[in-house]
């Protein structure tokens, strides 16, 4: 070979690799995960198998420091590429314009007639934009003990007045009451179910209609006049409405597919699961979120949205959840999903359709950590009127 040849060759190979390593991008990734069979490794090299020149560099950053870490990152000009994020982060993040709008690259994704109904929307930012792409969720539905309604011969109840009836038919005080109310901390998704399905919303004059008042009256008057819910409920948190349904001290209870394989451990086919209850023609239930975002400072946003998007698809997006213990976001996985049994899968599905998220404020925050809590359990034994709490409810949300 003459040199010439030669010299034209290294020239062209030189090039070659200088192209290669231009394109040569790393994705650095931030995520949360608790459970120690952590699938992460596993699913990045697969995704670097599958995408020579991209490189992944997963962090899984401690839950209690998890969105500190995040917004010192961002200030400080030193965040990941993509990382997991709540829909309460969502307005903040907004606000210091740090996330890439995704919408364009949602609808060109193939893999987007796979997500299960009405996630997007859940995810949509105040401002009509997509920002996040779901990658896990629950949602709330009814528990109800299977071996007690079989005894009283009922039917897992569909709508308000079915369930009242059946919780009065199935109360056997002080022995077993119909219905396990969290009147404590994080109680505000069970009441939602009761009281946000039948119009009352958060926000001026949305608590303090005439309708919105009685729907609150009626689930005050199941632990005062029916008696129907156990006397402790003013206090009762996750873990006394979970042991107390699992004991059969109560009949339903509400939560969502994250207690489903600790109820069957404790009582196996004596436990089973509907959505909640149709209530005044409306139906309402908590959405618990979790998705994925990509960062507008990244310098690498085509290779970070390729590995968000490689999550959230099909056999991956359900090895990742393995992990986490909450559901897929895909149709393909749901209808194969082995983790919980399918009860309360079919459960969880079918509610998705109602599902809702609060308004994301600094209002909601104060009603979901501090001031739901202490008016309910004031209504509850007598010291304020439903009519007070949720002038009090409202209040936070007049400015």
């Amino acid at each position: 070979m003459s040199y010439f040849k030669k010299l034209t060759m290294g020239v062209a190979i030189g090039a070659m690799l200088a192209a290669g390593a231009a394109q040569a991008e790393t994705v650095r990734f931030w995520y949360h995960f608790d459970n120690p069979e952590n699938p992460m490794a596993d699913l990045v090299a697969k995704f670097e198998t599958a995408n020579p020149g991209i490189t992944i560099e997963a962090e899984n950053v401690p839950w209690n420091s998890y969105y500190d870490t995040l917004y010192t990152s961002l200030v400080g000009g030193n965040a990941p590429d993509a990382a997991m994020v709540k829909l309460f982060a969502q307005p903040r993040l907004v606000e210091m314009g740090a996330l890439e709008p995704i919408g364009e690259r949602i609808d060109a994704w193939p893999a987007k007639a796979d997500l299960l109904d009405n996630l997007l929307e859940l995810n949509k930012a105040q401002d009509g934009q997509h920002y996040y792409l779901p990658i896990q969720y629950v949602a709330l539905y009814l528990y109800y003990r299977a071996d007690l309604f079989e005894q009283a011969g009922l039917k897992p109840p569909a709508t308000c007045d079915e369930f009242r009836d059946a919780a009065i038919k199935l109360t056997k005080a002080p022995d077993t009451y119909g219905f396990g109310l969290r009147g404590g901390k994080g109680g505000w998704d069970q009441w939602g179910a009761f009281v946000l399905s039948q119009g009352a919303e958060l926000k001026p004059g949305g608590l303090t209609s005439d309708k919105a008042v009685a729907a609150n009256q009626w689930l005050i008057d199941l632990f005062q006049k029916d008696k129907v819910i156990p006397p402790s409920a003013p206090n009762d948190g996750f873990q006394e409405i979970t042991g107390a349904f699992k004991s059969g001290k109560t009949a339903m209870t509400i939560h969502h597919i994250g207690s489903s394989n600790d109820m069957v451990k404790a009582l196996g086919d004596k436990v089973s699961a509907v959505p909640v209850p149709e209530c005044g023609g409306g139906h309402w239930t908590s959405y618990g979120d979790e998705s994925l975002a990509v960062f507008s400072a990244s310098e690498a946003k085509d290779a970070a949205w390729k590995w968000i998007s490689f999550l959230a698809e099909g056999e991956n997006n359900v090895a990742f959840n393995k992990a986490t213990g909450q559901m897929t976001v895909t149709q393909s996985g749901a209808a194969n999903w082995k983790l919980h049994e399918r009860r309360f899968v079919d459960a969880t599905v079918n509610s998705l359709p109602f599902a809702k998220v609060l308004p994301q404020n600094t209002a909601t925050s104060e009603f979901v950590n501090t001031a739901w809590q202490i008016n309910m359990q004031q209504a509850l034994t007598g010291q304020i009127t439903s009519k007070q709490m949720m002038e009090q409810l409202e209040g936070l949300f007049a400015q």
